[in-house]
């Protein structure tokens, strides 16, 4: 498996909240659980302290895109290191869950299996496949949703890096907003047009 697919982690905590919205969905153990259900054996490992710490962790991942989405990359990568140092990886190379059609080993990485908690777990898994991502593929790939009020986080994949929205239906919006803006914008300037020129001396 790429470490680049571990970014996803990065991306799918953050995205547990929408700050212009008041919403937050990680509040319970269950969310956690929810939010590990790719990783059996650390969903099974939550408890409700990883709620507090998931949630700061979120709130520096999301410090991450924002200044990447600014283009402040001395900043994002200040900011991930930081993460990198407070929650190292311990790779190990695992095999014994997936087994290939002649049962032997498929040989993989497990990044963070002997961390403190779940929570800790989750959150060196998620800086290692951002930063992986960040050195591989660039800091530019690295978003925040323009379409208001979503602040999702994404991670550009286009092959022209172009992406500007987290999703089709943000996109979407967007892109409704603007036209009739445009349409508010001709309108107005029509109807300046139309009305009568004044007479002199006439107030």
């Amino acid at each position: 498996m790429e470490l680049t697919y571990y970014a996803d982690f990065a991306v799918r905590l953050v995205n547990t909240e929408e700050p212009r919205r008041g919403i937050d969905t990680l509040t319970t153990a269950d969310a956690v659980r929810e939010l590990l259900a790719d990783t059996t054996k650390l969903a099974a490992r939550a408890t409700d302290a990883d709620v507090t710490r998931l949630r700061g962790v979120r709130t520096r991942l999301r410090a991450v895109f924002a200044a990447a989405a600014e283009t402040d990359e001395v900043r994002a990568v200040d900011l991930l290191n930081a993460l990198l140092m407070e929650y190292p990886c311990s790779p190990q190379i695992a095999g014994h869950d997936y087994r290939d059609e002649d049962g032997n080993p498929k040989w993989h990485m497990h990044l963070a299996d002997n961390a403190a908690s779940a929570g800790a777990a989750y959150a060196a898994v998620a800086a290692m496949g951002l930063a992986f991502s960040l050195t591989d593929l660039g800091v530019d790939r690295l978003g925040v949703c323009e379409a208001y009020p979503c602040r999702h986080a994404y991670l550009d994949t286009s092959t022209n890096r172009s992406r500007r929205y987290c999703s089709d239906r943000c996109a979407t919006r967007a892109n409704v907003a603007a036209y009739r803006a445009r349409k508010r914008l001709e309108s107005g300037r029509t109807a300046e047009k139309a009305q009568p020129a004044s007479e002199p001396g006439e107030r």
